[in-house]
């Protein structure tokens, strides 16, 4: 754990980021890619015919929030489970590839890898298949991942959970893990789905998207500025319910939104940009969130720089990590803790 005072200046807090270890518990998957070429239609069904020219698997999930992690200058521990199968093969090859540590990843027979494959041509992204199940772990699985979790904590300058509703992470595991967290006086962070939504009581920092903020909480709300009395409505009774130090939400194209106690309420825009994809944005802005958290930065200031990285890998195409450079100097652009 890191106990130095927060850094004063962004490169310091950017050569900072170099020092820290960070655990992710959560759903990891593959993203396979199919890319060809579809002229024409099927003899026997009115789908395309897809001439394959390349294929390619990446990382995805709380893999590439460790990907993430890592272009930081960071020291990802990912602490998850896998099948016993080619998917889980081909994670743990590029795991290998991209120099990332494994030893908290579990195997099982009892479940596949979370695999899932897009069909893409002219541009056009045709049809994704999901291999994956969506079950708590059994019994055997739940206990391995604790043992993983447990070995690895001690290590940690800050937790992230990424949560993809796949079964790895329930209410029980994550009161726990929280727990050990809060004992050790390791800060966590979250990155929630729907069905452990209400789970991470007392977490460090909690990141919803408004639709995940919606949905977790069961209301209904829009998001213009006529709506922001209940959306702050909304983040209140989060408050009440879950009691984080730090609620920080993303609201897309809106920028985002913190509230802690020290700090009070942060609204930051979004910075004009060419947006090419939205994909893995959640998953840079909530590792970018967590080494900030990790250094005891204010929450404005974690709240700023995760949304412009967030909004720096939108203007890539697919998932990819941030560029730590490229970050800084925008940050420096646009005056951040200057």
């Amino acid at each position: 754990m890191s106990t130095a005072a927060s850094p004063a200046t962004l490169p310091a807090v950017f050569d900072a980021f170099n020092r820290l270890t960070v655990l992710i518990v959560g759903d990891v998957m593959m993203d396979a890619y199919v890319w060809g070429k579809a002229s024409r239609l099927s003899p026997e069904a009115p789908v395309p015919v897809v001439n394959v020219s390349r294929t390619e698997q990446r990382l995805g999930g709380a893999a590439n929030v460790a990907l993430n992690v890592q272009a930081l200058g960071a020291t990802p521990l990912l602490c998850a489970v896998i099948g016993e199968d080619n998917g889980g093969d081909q994670l743990l090859e590029l795991l290998r590839d991209k120099d990332l540590s494994a030893e908290g990843i579990v195997r099982s027979a009892a479940r596949p890898t979370t695999v899932k494959q897009r069909i893409l041509a002219a541009g056009q992204h045709l049809l994704r298949i999901d291999s994956e199940v969506e079950t708590d772990l059994n019994v055997l699985e739940a206990r391995e991942l604790q043992a993983r979790y447990e070995a690895l904590i001690s290590r940690a300058d800050v937790v992230i959970f990424e949560d993809y509703d796949k079964g790895v992470l329930n209410a029980g595991s994550i009161a726990y893990f929280i727990e050990l967290a809060r004992q050790k006086g390791i800060p966590t962070v979250v990155d929630p789905k729907k069905k452990n939504f209400l789970a991470y009581q007392h977490c460090t920092l909690f990141k919803p998207n408004l639709k995940e903020l919606r949905e977790g909480l069961k209301l209904e709300f829009g998001d213009t500025d006529a709506d922001r009395p209940q959306f702050e409505a909304a983040v209140a009774r989060l408050r009440e319910l879950l009691l984080p130090e730090i609620v920080l939400v993303t609201l897309s194209e809106r920028g985002v939104f913190s509230e802690s106690k020290q700090s009070g309420r942060s609204y930051i825009p979004a910075h004009l940009r060419m947006i090419s994809d939205v994909s893995g944005a959640g998953d840079t802005v909530i590792s970018i969130a967590a080494l900030c958290v990790a250094l005891g930065l204010e929450p404005p200031v974690i709240a700023a720089l995760a949304n412009l990285g967030g909004g720096l890998v939108c203007e890539q195409v697919g998932v990819v990590p941030i560029e730590k450079q490229l970050l800084l100097e925008e940050a420096q652009a646009t005056g951040l803790m200057s």
